[in-house]
C-alpha cells in the first residue's frame, strides 16, 4: 500500500487487516512502492496517485510500472479526484484487476475489502463518478450512444464498473436474461466484439470510448 499521507496510510493498513487481509508492506512514494511490489509480490498493490515529489500522477506512473513488471499483481488506485483520463490510461494496458475509486469510498469498508478482493481476482473496479463522466462525457460527431435506450444506458454504466450480469440485474431489479439481452444490444448498437469475459467487456467499452 502507498501513500504519502502517514495518518491515511496506516489508517487503511489497520481497516483492511481487521477485514482479514495481511499486508505486506506499506510506503510513502512511487519508487517505495515499486521496490516493495518487486520484493514482495503482493496479490494488490493499493496505490494513492498523487504522491511526492511532485504530487501529480507519480502513482498512476508507478501502477503502469507494476502492471509491465509484476503483470499478476492487482492494481486498485484510490484518488481524490475524478479524472477519466486517469482510468483510461491506467486501463489502456487492459482491465483485469485494475481498479479506480475515489478516497471517499474508502470510508465503506465493506465496498473498499469487496473492491480489493474483485481486483485481486483479476475482476475490474471503476467508481461510479469516474463512469459517469466516461458515458456522459462530449464526442465529436455523432455519438452512437444516442441511440442506445435509457435502460441500455444503465446497464452499461454497471457493466464499465466492472459488473457482472447477475450483479447488475440485482441493481435493477430485473432478470439476468433480460441483462443478457440488453448486453447483446449494446454490443450490437456499439460494434464492439461479444465477449463472455465480463472483465474484457469493460475495456471494450472504455477502449471505445476513448477512441471517440
Amino acid at each position: 500500500m502507498a501513500d504519502d499521507a502517514v495518518i491515511l496510510r496506516e489508517g487503511l493498513a489497520r481497516l483492511l487487516t481487521e477485514a482479514g487481509f495481511e499486508i505486506a508492506g506499506l510506503a510513502a512514494d512511487a519508487d517505495d512502492l515499486v521496490t516493495l511490489v518487486a520484493r514482495e509480490r503482493p496479490d494488490v498493490a493499493i496505490v494513492d496517485i498523487r504522491m511526492p515529489p511532485t504530487h501529480t500522477d507519480e502513482g498512476l506512473r508507478a501502477a503502469k510500472e507494476i502492471r509491465a513488471t509484476a503483470p499478476s499483481t492487482g492494481i486498485l488506485v484510490l484518488s481524490q479526484h475524478v479524472r477519466a483520463s486517469y482510468a483510461l490510461e491506467l486501463l489502456s494496458g487492459g482491465s483485469e484487476g485494475v481498479g479506480y475509486l475515489l478516497k471517499e469510498r474508502v470510508s465503506d469498508l465493506g465496498e473498499l475489502a469487496s473492491s480489493v478482493e474483485r481486483v485481486a481476482q483479476g475482476g475490474s473496479v471503476l467508481d461510479p463518478l469516474v463512469v459517469e463522466q466516461l458515458v456522459g462525457r462530449p464526442r465529436a460527431g455523432e455519438d452512437p450512444l444516442e441511440h442506445l435506450t435509457e435502460r441500455e444506458r444503465e446497464v452499461l454504466s454497471l457493466m464499465a464498473e466492472g459488473r457482472s450480469n447477475k450483479a447488475i440485474a440485482a441493481r435493477l431489479f430485473v432478470t439476468e436474461h433480460t441483462v443478457e439481452k440488453h448486453v447483446k444490444s449494446i454490443f450490437a448498437t456499439l460494434r464492439l466484439p461479444v465477449s463472455p469475459d465480463d472483465h474484457r467487456r469493460v475495456l471494450a467499452v472504455v477502449t471505445y470510448l476513448d477512441a471517440r
